[in-house]
């Protein structure tokens, strides 16, 4: 009897060793997530979007921020006050030469265009973070407004991370209309799907919560997301056009990835969007 004891009891110690050492390396995992959550979220040196030449003539200029980074930009100005002016907030990796494939199409659309490049992205100094984004994009807005461009003929155009940004400056505000492509609700959302296994909700710093500003947002909104979208689900870019106010407009197609295509049927539905703001 007292072998069986004996052998029961070791085997419980196995168990509980075997448990303590799960619970250890699970802390381990959420602690160094915890630490080093910003790399997971921003990717300055990762080139996942095609390169091309530059075939629009662009003005390199530095915005200064409400914290002194001075943050790189290219201004693209058709000299007419006829045309909006798009303001550019990129996604979470690359460099300004990544979009080039994006705004070398606008030049069709016959639109003034300004697309900056991230706090910490494309050489700039300073660490990416949410509040650091905001500044840099209403850092972006006040600038075009001192060269004279009136605040209504600004359209916010956001590309995936870049749409939490774009949705939280674009709140209360009277700009001409706002784009939105492969948005997602929340950061917190996505986490969740990515990492089902932590507690996102607690350790995340970053939330970018569009999903609950989307409703201030009063201006022409345009969503567009791809249905195989393989790191914002489609389910979320749908959930935001429900939440958004009229009027809105939608571009889903069947067949793009995140990386949306900038083909013929993409460019005339955002030439039809541009053009019902004048």
């Amino acid at each position: 009897m007292n072998i069986f004891f004996k052998k029961c009891l070791i085997k419980m110690n196995y168990f509980v060793l075997t448990l303590l050492i799960i619970i250890s390396v699970y802390f381990l995992i959420i602690i160094n997530v915890y630490f080093f959550q910003s790399t997971l979220l921003y990717k300055p040196t990762e080139n996942n979007y095609s390169n091309d030449k530059i075939s629009v003539s662009v003005e390199k200029i530095k915005i200064p921020t409400t914290d002194d980074i001075e943050i790189l930009s290219w201004y693209h100005d058709k000299n007419t006050k006829k045309n909006k002016t798009i303001l550019f907030l990129h996604g979470n990796a690359g460099s300004l030469e990544n979009r080039i494939h994006k705004i070398n199409k606008f030049k069709d659309i016959n639109i003034n265009f300004l697309i900056i490049a991230w706090r910490g992205f494309s050489g700039n100094e300073g660490k990416p973070n949410e509040k650091g984004l905001y500044d840099d994009a209403s850092s972006a807005v006040k600038w075009l407004k001192s060269k004279g461009v009136f605040e209504n003929d600004i359209i916010i155009y956001g590309e995936s991370l870049g749409t939490g940004v774009a949705v939280e400056i674009a709140q209360f505000q009277s700009f001409g209309g706002i784009i939105l492509e492969s948005p997602f609700t929340s950061m917190i959302d996505v986490g969740k799907d990515k990492y089902p296994f932590l507690p996102v909700k607690i350790i995340l710093k970053d939330r970018y919560e569009s999903n609950k500003k989307i409703k201030n947002i009063k201006i022409p909104i345009m969503i567009m997301h791809g249905k195989l979208d393989n790191i914002v689900p489609f389910r979320m870019g749908e959930k935001m056009y429900q939440l958004a106010s009229e009027p809105k407009y939608s571009y889903f197609s069947d067949y793009d990835n995140h990386m949306m295509e900038y083909n013929k049927k993409l460019l005339e539905t955002l030439k039809s969007f541009i053009l019902s703001l004048n």
